[in-house]
């Protein structure tokens, strides 16, 4: 994997993406010459056509985000990533069209983008036919040798078969281990020198999954092989980076404290997040008005009862606050304690079904935002009713209130929703990464990865 900003992209990924841009760019310079050469005008050098052709490219890669185009089911199926391609050229063909009339139509030919439109479905689909066959094989993953026979190298070859993965475990050392869980392992004492070892297999990583660390750490072996060039990992880290979640069966403080994360450049970080957070605020609750007025009529009408609600939530640091949704509940919905919502709930309306899945319920939270109470991105803010339970019940809870919560965030793009302890749990551990690898860019691709979960209706409920 490739490290940007604190968050790691697969090589299969990174390279797909740089292949769809080129092709974006061929597509929009072959469509913009051929619209010339039928108008008999001149398509000029590609610098004077530069701007709109990266225009067109970027929208477009930026819609393919999205909507999940780059995605492990995406990766794995071609039929699946075209469904998504398709949706994904839709989307930004309209977005460059409202784009081209508030530049006063200068910009593009609509004839000009249905070409590229044309090309573009064209070139991706076979690129994945082509590419995608070949990212899917082990020579494009990196070798990676298991220290350990134990559960947590089981976890990690389940982890390697799975075929989004980013790897390909080509051994599992034995360490000594009693009663070994993989069976195949060659024990360490079979081993003359395991840098040679490490060499021979043509290794670029090894990770240590030791059951028990004290006393056990072959460190001589690790620093031969350091010293080699092969990256030496740690079972929690690698998790970390390979799933995109903290593990909760395996990290302690040290881990924490010692880890790479939390860094101090975060006041920069910080005040562009303000920045965003402020400007996209008002601009949203300028044009989101009339749908938010709309749909609190919508409500009054369905059912009994105010339109919009207030609710407790806890925020940053563990202070709480009010947060303002459209009602999508009956009035008595908690007339027997506070609760999580179920799927199909029966205290949800009829309007409230909608609003919840297409998340315009959520609009009125831009408030909270402008207020600096929230933020756009972040842990989901939870009740003081739940939160006082869940740190009860899980480690290390507290520590998703270091940062502001959110109207979307890492766990609501990754994980379905959850109405039970182990949910809580699995959430918990993607809200742990954002909080430790908080960068402006993981937020920028939080809020890409939103369109899909508003598009397919992902963990509405």
């Amino acid at each position: 994997m490739i490290r940007l900003f604190k968050h790691y992209i697969p090589h299969s990924v990174l390279l797909l993406g740089l292949i769809d841009l080129v092709l974006l760019v061929v597509a929009g310079d072959f469509a913009w010459r051929l619209r010339a050469d039928q108008t008999g005008l001149p398509a000029g050098t590609f610098s004077e056509r530069a701007a709109p052709i990266f225009a067109y490219a970027g929208v477009m890669l930026t819609a393919m985000i999205g909507v999940g185009t780059y995605g492990a089911d995406a990766l794995r199926s071609v039929r699946f990533a075209s469904a998504r391609l398709l949706v994904a050229i839709s989307l930004g063909i309209i977005a460059l069209a409202v784009l081209n009339s508030v530049a006063g139509g200068h910009m593009f030919w609509r004839s000009t983008l249905f070409y590229a439109m044309l090309c573009s479905i064209g070139a991706l689909v076979m690129n994945r036919l082509i590419v995608g066959a070949i990212l899917g094989t082990s020579a494009f993953r990196r070798r990676v040798l298991v220290l350990g026979a134990g559960h947590r190298a089981q976890r990690l070859r389940e982890l390697a078969e799975k075929g989004e993965s980013g790897f390909v475990i080509v051994g599992f050392v034995g360490m000594n281990e009693s009663n070994p869980v993989v069976e195949e392992m060659i024990p360490r004492t079979a081993i003359h020198n395991l840098k040679r070892h490490v060499e021979n297999l043509g290794v670029s990583e090894v990770v240590l999954a030791l059951e028990e660390r004290r006393n056990a750490l072959p460190l001589k072996d690790l620093l031969r092989i350091k010293t080699a060039g092969v990256h030496v990992n740690d079972f929690s880290s690698f998790l970390e980076r390979e799933t995109g979640r903290v593990d909760l069966d395996t990290v302690n403080p040290s881990w924490f404290i010692f880890s790479d994360g939390f860094s101090s450049g975060r006041a920069l970080s910080g005040f562009l997040k303000r920045l965003f957070d402020v400007t996209v605020s008002l601009i949203l609750l300028a044009f989101a008005a009339p749908v938010i007025g709309l749909f609190a009529l919508a409500v009054k009408l369905d059912s009994k009862g105010p339109a919009f609600f207030r609710q407790k939530r806890v925020g940053l640091y563990g202070q709480t606050f009010d947060v303002i949704k459209l009602r999508s509940m009956r009035t008595d919905a908690e007339v027997n304690g506070a609760q999580f919502a179920t799927k199909n709930d029966p205290r949800v309306t009829r309007i409230g079904n909608f609003i919840r899945k297409v998340r315009i319920d959520e609009l009125p939270q831009a408030w909270s935002v402008l207020k600096g109470e929230m933020s756009f991105v972040g842990p989901r803010p939870e009740r003081p009713e739940f939160v006082n339970d869940l740190e009860d019940k899980l480690t290390y809870y507290a520590e998703r209130h270091m940062v502001k919560p959110g109207i979307t965030g890492w766990a609501q793009v990754n994980y379905p929703y959850g109405a039970n302890l182990e949910d809580s749990r699995n959430k918990l551990e993607y809200d742990l990464y954002y909080v430790k690898n908080y960068t402006p860019f993981l937020d920028l691709l939080i809020i890409l990865q939103t369109l899909r979960v508003v598009l397919w209706h992902e963990g509405a409920r």
